[in-house]
């Protein structure tokens, strides 16, 4: 059984569409494929139940008016953590020095509320797991592999013809043009250097 990108992105939609059902307030998540290789060292290097739940926070926190990052995101304030218990998930005593409280985990009650969805998204990140793998001479790791990053999360350079750049995940460059307000054209991701020209 092959599980492509776009049945775990279905995956992933029913998995926070399960959250939504205890939480109606959290918004829909606009594109479920954005998660599946992304990776931030403030809020977990690996995809799962968790992590969505994680997301799911911020969420609600974006929902609500909340500020419940700082540090351009990397800091997980004690308002994140309000809602994080609010969503099942469990945090350490102390705040770590960089990230704040965004090692959270998963609560027992949680465990046992979401036990369909943990264990159907279990099987399918698996199995996507197994078909990326298995073909790694056809597998697209997308723009943060091409420019050297270690995977969404990691801000780039992009630059503008007048000279202006900004940092920037390049997944979310991907999704639509960012226009500089200087002179009015899109920021794009320069080619690395040495890169071979056509």
């Amino acid at each position: 059984m092959s599980t492509t990108p776009p049945v775990l992105a279905a995956e992933l939609a029913q998995a926070w569409a399960d959250i939504q059902r205890y939480h109606p307030e959290l918004p829909d998540l606009a594109a479920p494929e954005s998660l599946i290789g992304e990776s931030s060292s403030a809020c977990g290097h690996e995809l799962s139940f968790e992590r969505l739940l994680h997301e799911a926070v911020h969420g609600v926190a974006a929902a609500r008016g909340v500020r419940d990052t700082s540090r351009a995101g990397r800091y997980h304030n004690r308002r994140f953590l309000a809602i994080s218990e609010e969503l099942g998930l469990d945090h350490p005593e102390e705040p770590h020095p960089s990230s704040g409280f965004s090692l959270v985990t998963l609560s027992a009650e949680a465990k046992r509320r979401y036990r369909p969805t943990i264990e159907r998204l279990q099987r399918a990140l698996k199995a996507h797991s197994a078909a990326t793998s298995a073909d790694t001479g056809r597998t697209f790791r997308g723009p943060a592999a091409r420019h050297g990053s270690s995977g969404g999360g990691v801000r780039v350079k992009a630059v503008c013809d007048c000279g202006r750049n900004v940092r920037v995940v390049p997944s979310v460059l991907a999704q639509a043009p960012i226009m500089c307000g200087g002179c009015g054209k899109p920021f794009r991701i320069p080619e690395p250097v040495g890169a071979a020209t056509g």
